[in-house]
């Protein structure tokens, strides 16, 4: 059995678990601190090492974060702190955890799931993971390898970016019907098909 210690940071919520990385589960239970307002960088990895701390972890982290990541590097802030940008979360997760930190983008996480573990294992050709949420996150893989960083949920449409008219938030928390909703949804798919002619969409996040 092969164990690490998996962080998910969000806007509102910063959670983390023991994974099972043989099996895809998780191996314990999930703990949730809210993340900390304004969300700066040294406040909530000071959260996410509280949250490793809970279990007693002290091994390899992997840190799914809500923003652009270059190793390790923060490079925008939709969802935190414009002090974010620039910063290594990676580097300083580590300082003040005491653990290996692997940072990537949220949604490259959930896709690298997706592709070991779900819906697009063994696929091949071009796979997209899409989150919707609050916003719409995406993941991008070609022959099973990442294209990291792709945000697409940013995409121009109609004048606003693609999340703006077609996230999750706006059925769930706008109280849109599900009526005005879908035909949105359908454009931006039939967007993104026609840029990247895709083999596979696998939809996630709150709305499944």
């Amino acid at each position: 059995m092969t164990i690490r210690f998996g962080i998910d940071i969000g806007g509102s919520g910063i959670k983390g678990a023991p994974v099972d990385l043989d099996k895809g589960e998780l191996a314990g239970n999930r703990h949730r601190i809210e993340t900390p307002q304004p969300a700066k960088p040294r406040p909530v990895m000071e959260v996410a090492a509280e949250i490793a701390a809970h279990h007693g972890w002290e091994g390899p982290v992997g840190c799914a974060f809500p923003a652009i990541v270059q190793h390790g590097v923060v490079w925008s802030a939709a969802n935190v702190d414009d002090d974010w940008i620039g910063v290594n979360g990676a580097d300083l997760l580590t300082e003040i955890a005491g653990c290996d930190v692997e940072l990537l983008n949220d949604a490259d996480a959930a896709g690298l799931a997706e592709m070991r573990y779900g819906a697009g294992r063994g696929r091949h050709g071009v796979v997209m993971t899409l989150t919707f949420g609050t916003g719409i996150g995406s993941g991008m893989f070609v022959d099973g390898v990442l294209v990291p960083n792709t945000e697409l949920g940013h995409l121009e449409l109609d004048g606003v970016d693609a999340e703006d008219g077609a996230a999750a938030r706006l059925v769930e928390r706008d109280a849109m019907e599900l009526t005005e909703w879908l035909p949105r949804v359908d454009r931006y798919l039939r967007h993104l098909e026609r840029l990247f002619s895709p083999d596979l969409f696998i939809f996630g996040g709150g709305i499944s």
